[in-house]
């Protein structure tokens, strides 16, 4: 068992829920283990929290909570969406499991309609309205969501390895003459240059302002 805590309260009680979900996963997560981290009573956890839904929601709300796009309202808009979707990808590198939550519910989660709700609001500081607005907003959503998808599939711990391929010898050349010739350069999967690749081709690729 962790040490007691000093005090009770709903902000302990939803950080060691996070913790343990970050730990063991949310399907490992239960009230009696989260007291125990704590070092007090289940019973006393229901005084703050209803149920394990509840606290679920509370975790995935402090992730939204703690996000830092470090912001500046005045700065170019390309660059604010560069940093909003950066700070979302750093969120779920150091919280994955949590920001897996977010990624495998519906959309309408706190978190994704923060990030959207800012997203657009870049959008409209960049001149766009309406349709063309939301659908701006949604590419810089989307994109982010995708490419921590695509990661998840690869092992984190093992940087610059390819989740999918195992050399040129695993690819037929006649096939994939371009893939076996480039996995022959040596190439390996890099999540960083991949992320920023795509930011790089979506934010240059925005179109200009103009009517919907």
């Amino acid at each position: 068992m962790d040490a007691p805590r000093a005090s009770l309260s709903r902000d302990a009680i939803v950080a060691a829920a996070g913790e343990l979900i970050e730990r063991d996963g949310v399907e490992a997560l239960s009230m009696r283990k989260v007291a125990a981290r704590l070092g007090v009573a289940a019973m006393s956890l229901y005084h703050h929290v209803p149920n394990k839904a509840a606290l679920v929601d509370a975790v995935i709300e402090r992730l939204v909570v703690d996000l830092d796009f470090a912001d500046d309202p005045e700065a170019d808009p390309r660059e604010r969406a560069r940093g909003m979707m950066r700070a979302f990808r750093a969120a779920a590198r150091e919280r994955p499991r949590t920001v897996n939550l977010v990624l495998t519910r519906t959309f309408e989660t706190p978190a994704t309609l923060r990030l959207f709700e800012h997203a657009l609001e870049i959008a409209r500081a960049a001149g766009f309205s309406g349709s063309r607005a939301a659908r701006i907003a949604s590419a810089f959503v989307s994109y982010v969501i995708g490419a921590l998808l695509r990661e998840a599939r690869f092992d984190r711990d093992a940087p610059g390895s390819d989740p999918f391929l195992h050399g040129p010898e695993s690819v037929d050349p006649e096939r994939f003459p371009h893939l076996t010739a480039l996995l022959a350069e040596g190439f390996a999967y890099d999540p960083d240059a991949e992320f920023e690749t795509g930011l790089d081709l979506l934010l240059d690729g925005l179109p200009e302002p103009g009517p919907d």
